[in-house]
């Protein structure tokens, strides 16, 4: 990479070279961005896939589409992740829409509770099912049977 930048006379020279050389021309940028755009409209959450993993790879989406001048709000990111969880997360997604700020919700923190409701649902499912068993109400007679036993 020296070589192509060794000749140039100024700093604002050797820039605009390296710009060239790591970023490519308009056309090589559009590219980039179109395929970054596709990598983004086409992203779902895997099978099997944790929320880290699915974290680092629609931040990653998300970075690399900011670094070729294209951003989305907020509310746009925390709906689009929203959208393309699997339909376990209905429930936690509704809850989230309804109670937060879309607009405010910034990524990282809405991958940190995603996070957390998963690590619950975890937890939950090696506890293995539930031993809990409902009451039979008891009624006014059977009480007063019980406390005054007759006989």
């Amino acid at each position: 990479m020296f070589s192509k930048i060794k000749t140039c006379a100024t700093a604002k020279e050797i820039w605009e070279n390296l710009t060239q050389i790591c970023e490519g021309n308009d056309e090589t940028k559009e590219n980039k961005l179109t395929v970054a755009q596709q990598k983004y409209e086409s992203i779902k959450m895997k099978d099997g896939e944790t929320m880290t993993d699915f974290d680092e790879r629609f931040t990653a989406v998300v970075i690399e589409l900011t670094s070729l001048g294209k951003e989305y709000s907020n509310r746009e990111l925390a709906l689009k992740v929203m959208r393309v969880l699997p339909r376990e997360w209905d429930v936690k997604t509704m809850a989230m829409r309804e109670s937060k700020d879309l607009n405010k919700l910034e990524l990282h923190d809405l991958f940190v509770n995603l996070k957390a409701y998963e690590f619950e649902l975890e937890t939950r499912s090696e506890a293995g099912p539930s031993t809990y068993q409902p009451t039979k109400a008891l009624t006014a007679e059977q009480l007063s049977n019980d406390a005054c036993p007759s006989s």
